[in-house]
């Protein structure tokens, strides 16, 4: 029996489109709120492409791959951060994000015409249409669930106050 408590990160699901320029806004958020909770905080992404956006669902998968690869989020980052162009010019960037981060982009190729990863991306995205996710990015943290496509207008600030109680009380 060890005597050392250890406290479950709290987990914030991200339901993000990759070619969402809202979800390219959200970034700095979600870089604020890493860096001040650290390992406290567990923040995941979960796949919600939208129509809307042609190169998404690729996006998509080939973040599940920079996953495998290990090195989901810097992909991730990188691909948010290039929102506008992934727009302009499709799938050619997923590749050169993933060879400027090192990544096998060969392998990147491949699991896009293979689809590997279609299903974890069909299983995020039919959840957060379960919990009644429209739009990205959409957070959910606890039993609550943030709507960012709206307005990113003071969410962060909703995001800590839920962290720092669940925190607490655990």
């Amino acid at each position: 029996m060890s005597d050392s408590t250890t406290t479950r990160p709290v987990v914030l699901d991200v339901w993000c489109d990759l070619e969402c320029p809202d979800c390219h806004l959200a970034l700095d958020d979600l870089r604020a709120l890493r860096a001040r909770y650290g390992d406290r905080l567990e923040p995941r992404l979960r796949h919600f492409p939208l129509e809307k956006h042609k190169h998404a669902y690729a996006a998509a998968q080939a973040a599940e791959e920079a996953a495998e690869q290990g090195r989901g989020w810097p992909y991730i980052e990188a691909v948010l951060a290039r929102t506008a162009e992934l727009s302009a010019k499709g799938e050619p960037v997923l590749l050169e994000v993933a060879r400027g981060l090192g990544l096998d982009a060969e392998e990147f190729d491949t699991a896009l015409i293979d689809g590997r990863h279609l299903l974890a991306v069909d299983a995020d995205q039919a959840e957060g249409k379960a919990i009644g996710v429209t739009g990205t990015p959409t957070y959910v943290i606890g039993d609550e669930r943030l709507d960012g496509g709206k307005s990113q207008e003071g969410l962060r600030g909703r995001v800590e106050e839920i962290v720092d109680r669940l925190l607490a009380s655990a």
